[in-house]
């Protein structure tokens, strides 16, 4: 067995040689894995979905609000307005509990980078404080709760997720549907005739 080798060196250098390079070549990828995870890590965006009702001495505001709450900018690509989780073309039941007379704000959603610490009113709705008694107040915040808002966003790095106003935990996507005209552009199109969208989008939603 000596004699072997004594007599086959090179082969042994050859192999510890090729063990080496093995070895080097785990560290390389070792090392590799854990750079892609701190930089996908150090992107992550983490949107948060609440909806909100404000009172001032004169007026009641009401609405939605998508914050991000994570260290890397929030691509957001799909957003879906639902009520009880049944998808909705626009607040029109909502909207019957309205006073007569109600201001609203909009913002569009869809194509938004929105930033670490940044956040956006995709809807509010305002109105005289007076307006409706505590009755008509009760009902429509009890209809509120039927409300809510689904958002599909991904890093810079292309890993998705899906946020909403009815679960404290986000889901992970493989990918988000491809993003459409969101409601509150809708919304937006019976106060922006000129908009491009506002032909295709039907009536204007309350």
């Amino acid at each position: 067995m000596w004699r072997w080798f004594t007599n086959n060196h090179q082969t042994l250098t050859g192999i510890g040689a090729m063990l080496v390079g093995i070895a080097a070549l785990f560290v390389a990828w070792d090392q590799g894995r854990v750079m892609r995870a701190q930089q996908h890590g150090a992107v992550v965006p983490v949107l948060q979905v609440d909806g909100f009702i404000q009172s001032t001495e004169t007026r009641r505001h009401l609405g939605l609000r998508i914050l991000n709450n994570g260290v890397g900018p929030a691509m957001i690509r799909t957003v879906s307005l639902l009520r009880d989780g049944n998808p909705q073309d626009g607040f029109a039941p909502l909207a019957a509990h309205f006073p007569a007379a109600f201001d609203r704000s909009w913002s569009s959603v869809n194509g938004r980078a929105l930033a670490p610490g940044g956040e956006v009113e995709p809807v509010v709705f305002t109105w005289d404080r007076d307006a409706l008694s505590e009755d008509e107040l009760t009902a429509l915040l009890d209809e509120w709760t039927h409300w809510g808002v689904s958002v599909c966003y991904c890093s810079v790095f292309d890993r998705c997720w899906i946020s909403s106003s009815s679960e404290a935990a986000r889901e992970s996507a493989r990918a988000c549907p491809p993003g459409q005209i969101d409601q509150f552009e809708r919304m937006g199109a019976s106060d922006r005739p000129d908009l491009p969208y506002a032909e295709t989008a039907g009536e204007a939603t309350p």
